[in-house]
């Protein structure tokens, strides 16, 4: 037979169970705006009853407070994960490839195509004119604006390759700073729950930190549970939370996190002509590495892999997208020169590797052979398919291989600012040999020899200028690649003296002729020098291109972000917190806790008869 007082014990079960629901529900009311924070609720069950000793066997003992636990379906964290991963990718391009359009766009007023447009008037002029000074000048003034516009391209898009590597260190520093965060948070979970609690508040930052790391990186997580060594039967209550990144790289494992530090490159560690200096390279490290420490020993970060996903790989895809065209080769042979210096035959297949009007490689840099990186002083290219590379000895820490894989850079199929750099560097070059070519067989209107029209500078804050002899040397067989969109410019002969521009075609022709000019323009009206187009056309080749990839971003971002709402939705539709609901609950909880109550009294009343209002 059970005891008199058994009543009260199950009322006060109820009643404590019917508080915790309350208390529940009135954290989840109050935290009901509160972002990452997950739903709770009461688990509750029907307490082991007492076996009594009467006909009816056994009696209910009351109600047993089991937990308070998060309401969280991990299937659609997976999936807002993965989609924030390729939506921060398609963010970053949609938001760079705006940009690059803007700088190419024309606006009517300093755009290429109105800049070539009257520079050809200008062409025009000198013919109408007979080739009066002023026409000259005009028409010199109308290329140099044409120079310029490239220059100021340039500019504008090493510019936009600057801030988009100084948010590439951003991002990874703040990967490592959630990686530290997490692993504090698993030891602070692991003390709470290791004492039969849940810590779920500390779950809901967790899982929040991994949502934002999920926009910037490819995420995968993993939880299990620890167990005794020495009772495998037995679990701790703690448990192993990991979390990869970029597809295979263990960013967080428990209480242990890694780094991704960023190491700007040297100025001889360049792998594109046109890259600024100090891009930054990502090394792995452990959570222990400070700054000062050797980077020399860090492990490297595979920036060409297509598992990075979220911004990170958006940004590299801008900062290094190339279309795929870097160099690469095969190491035929390695010497060592009368010099003592180290001397690599690299033989190349690609058929852009053979016209140095798309060459992108830095004069000086560093080059991938077999294993190993090397830096070089300088390259030569036959004018077939073999290149030469004199390698820096004093680096130089073992002979390079030879029957090995060659290459500089890497593969990025984006087309990002090095493809546009390249694209602006391809026509000039194509464009500036064939004026040259027609201007330099001409002769002036007193009847001296042409001069080249277009050319580069030699340096940076020089007025030096490449002459025609030196772009056009057989024994370098490097054409135009010393001309850039950077260095771009008007020869300064005729800057200073319109005059010498080549007007006749042949030194017989009279004063008044323009033979030569007439040439000059049916080179820019016919000839075919840019992906199949005329002079003109560029902008709207490389429009194209950027107006497809700004679409393609553009619509990735829109069907993205569409993605996001619709699991964001279903993700609060099953861990938010509804205010209705919660507003139920709170009637029905406070109904159960009143009716406990009520027990509780009811049973208070037959005490006191029975203890004293009965007699014994």
């Amino acid at each position: 037979m059970t005891s008199q007082f058994f009543g009260l014990n199950i009322a006060a079960s109820g009643l404590r169970a019917a508080n915790a629901a309350l208390n529940t529900t009135a954290n989840n009311i109050a935290n009901a705006n509160t972002e990452g924070y997950s739903r709770q609720k009461v688990t509750q069950e029907a307490s082991d009853a007492l076996r009594v000793f009467a006909t009816y066997g056994c009696a209910g003992a009351g109600v047993d407070t089991i937990a308070i636990e998060r309401v969280r379906d991990s299937f659609y964290d997976v999936k807002y994960r993965n989609n924030e991963a390729l939506l921060g990718n398609a963010q970053q391009k949609n938001y760079y490839n705006r940009l690059i359009e803007e700088y190419l766009d024309d606006d009517g007023t300093t755009g290429f195509s109105t800049l070539f447009t009257k520079m050809e008037a200008a062409l025009e002029s000198v013919m109408t004119a007979a080739g009066t000074t002023e026409s000259k000048t005009s028409y010199v003034s109308t290329m140099q604006s044409v120079t310029e516009y490239f220059n100021s391209v340039y500019t504008s898009l090493q510019n936009e390759q600057a801030d988009i590597n100084a948010e590439i260190k951003l991002c990874a520093d703040r990967i490592s700073s959630i990686a530290q965060e997490v692993a504090s948070i698993n030891q602070q979970i692991n003390i709470i729950e290791m004492t039969g609690a849940v810590a779920n508040e500390l779950r809901d930052k967790r899982d929040l930190l991994v949502d934002e790391l999920s926009k910037m990186i490819s995420v995968e997580t993993k939880e299990t549970a620890i167990v005794d060594e020495n009772n495998p039967g037995r679990v701790t209550g703690a448990t192993r939370y990991q979390i990869w990144v970029a597809g295979s790289y263990e960013l967080v494992d428990t209480y242990e996190y890694r780094k991704m530090i960023c190491v700007a490159r040297d100025d001889d560690e360049s792998t594109n002509q046109n890259d600024i200096d100090g891009l930054y390279d990502i090394k792995w490290a452990y959570g222990n590495f400070k700054d000062g420490d050797d980077v020399n020993e860090l492990a490297d970060f595979a920036i060409d892999s297509k598992l990075i996903g979220g911004e990170l790989q958006g940004l590299l895809a801008m900062r290094d997208g190339n279309n795929s065209q870097y160099f690469h080769g095969h190491s035929d042979k390695v010497t060592t020169r009368s010099d003592g210096k180290v001397e690599v035959t690299v033989s190349v297949d690609a058929s852009y590797l053979k016209d140095m009007s798309k060459c992108t490689i830095a004069e000086d840099g560093t080059i991938h052979i077999g294993s190993k990186d090397y830096k070089y002083d300088s390259w030569s290219y036959d004018g077939d398919s073999t290149y030469k590379f004199v390698i820096d000895d004093s680096t130089l820490t073992s002979i390079p291989e030879s029957n090995c894989s060659v290459s500089i850079g890497y593969a990025n199929s984006y087309q990002g600012i090095p493809y546009y750099m390249a694209q602006m560097n391809e026509w000039i070059r194509q464009f500036s040999d064939a004026t040259n070519e027609i201007m330099v067989n001409g002769y002036t209107s007193d009847s001296l020899e042409g001069v080249n029209f277009l050319t580069g500078a030699m340096a940076e804050n020089s007025a030096a200028q490449y002459s025609y002899e030196m772009l056009t040397s057989l024994s370098a067989n490097k054409g135009y690649y010393y001309v850039t969109a950077g260095n771009f410019e008007v020869n300064s002969v005729l800057v200073d003296n319109a005059d010498r521009l080549a007007t006749k075609a042949d030194v017989t022709e009279g004063e008044s002729e323009f033979g030569n000019l007439t040439k000059l323009k049916n080179m820019f009206d016919t000839e075919k020098i840019f992906r199949g187009a005329t002079s003109g056309e560029f902008l709207t080749k490389v429009l194209a291109d950027i107006a497809l990839n700004k679409s393609n971003s553009q619509t990735l971002e829109d069907t993205y972000t569409s993605l996001e709402n619709t699991i964001s939705s279903q993700r609060l539709s099953d861990s938010g917190v509804d205010e209705d609901e919660e507003a139920a609950n709170l009637v029905k909880y406070q109904n159960a806790y009143s009716l406990s109550s009520k027990m509780i009294q009811t049973l208070t009343e037959i005490y006191d008869r029975l203890i004293l209002q009965t007699g014994v």
